[in-house]
């Protein structure tokens, strides 16, 4: 089972089901990766999401990857390949899988941009997020395909688009 703990601030629309939104995407993109049978393992798989804003998110940019500038998403995982891996022999407990925080002004902005609705965009982070959590990057071209069809597929499991097409 997924665990979310969330942190809102104000700017984000309080009207949304933020939760609810968190909860659907970490499900979704589990489900697509090697580790999909985690979520069904009798231990937490808990996730940390922050709702933030560009200055704070500004902030962590510069001091975990050196670039001085705001971004939409950023995670920070707990725990390397090795340790997911062997969660399959774990059978209790509650597993910290790391903390991701979103950037509202930057979310808006590209929602905007899209022409699709800050939710859909924010669906989307969120399941980019959890692939970082579970260990997957973008940093070369084979990497980055690897993980866009994950996200393609969490996606259209949501009923949602593919956020790559034009």
């Amino acid at each position: 089972m997924i665990t979310l703990e969330l942190d809102l601030i104000e700017t984000w629309n309080a009207e949304t089901d933020w939760e609810a939104v968190c909860l659907k995407s970490l499900g979704a993109a589990i489900a697509q990766t090697r580790f999909g049978g985690l979520a069904k393992k009798k231990f937490d798989l808990s996730v940390s999401v922050r709702f933030g804003g560009d200055t704070e998110i500004q902030a962590l940019n510069k001091q975990w990857r050196d670039k001085d500038k705001a971004t939409n998403v950023l995670s920070f995982p707990m725990m390397g390949e090795e340790e997911l891996g062997a969660l399959a022999n774990t059978d209790d407990g509650e597993v910290l899988l790391g903390d991701m925080i979103l950037a509202h002004e930057t979310c808006t902005r590209e929602a905007e941009e899209k022409g699709i609705s800050l939710e859909n965009h924010v669906t989307h982070l969120v399941v980019h997020g959890m692939l970082h959590l579970l260990g997957y990057d973008h940093i070369d071209d084979t990497e980055a395909e690897a993980m866009e069809a994950l996200e393609i597929k969490a996606l259209a499991s949501m009923g949602l688009p593919n956020p790559y097409s034009d």
